[in-house]
């Protein structure tokens, strides 16, 4: 995240803009300079804490301090998931649930796969809608508000 972001943000708010903010959570000092200029914010929760290491996280701190920060907040906001078959998988998710419990709300998208990044995962096979509302109804345990976009 720039580290100018906040000033970004403000002109915006400031032009009568309704912002919204999309960040992986690793700079939770960004994130709390910016909360005063936005309306929502979509925190990304690739898969379970153990798994982060996959995508090349490391130190799990800041990431940890900006699921708090919104959590105790008041800008309305999203955890979501991309649900990549071998990243989130039926065990993380009760786990990703311990680390968002209590939360205001919980999106689970699908993966598509096909023009990625990662040449990889081109080829995955996507979970079904009905793998994914299963892994709604354990995320239920832990927040209310669960949406699926499928």
């Amino acid at each position: 995240m720039h580290l100018d972001t906040p000033k970004f943000l403000a002109k915006l708010k400031e032009k009568g803009f309704a912002v919204k903010l999309d960040t992986n959570g690793f700079f939770p000092d960004v994130l709390e300079e910016s909360l005063s200029y936005l309306d929502y914010v979509a925190l990304d929760v690739k898969t379970s804490l153990e798994k982060y290491t996959l995508l090349g996280g490391e130190d799990l701190d800041n990431y940890l301090r900006s699921i708090e920060i919104l959590k105790q907040g008041n800008v309305d906001y999203e955890f979501r998931t991309t649900v990549v078959p071998g990243f989130v998988d039926e065990e993380d998710i009760p786990k990703m649930g311990e680390l968002t419990k209590g939360a205001k709300r919980f999106v689970f998208q699908q993966f598509i796969p096909g023009d990625t990044l990662e040449k990889t995962f081109n080829n995955v096979k996507a979970y079904s809608p009905n793998v994914i509302a299963q892994f709604a109804d354990v995320m239920k345990k832990y927040v209310k508000d669960i949406t699926l976009r499928v």
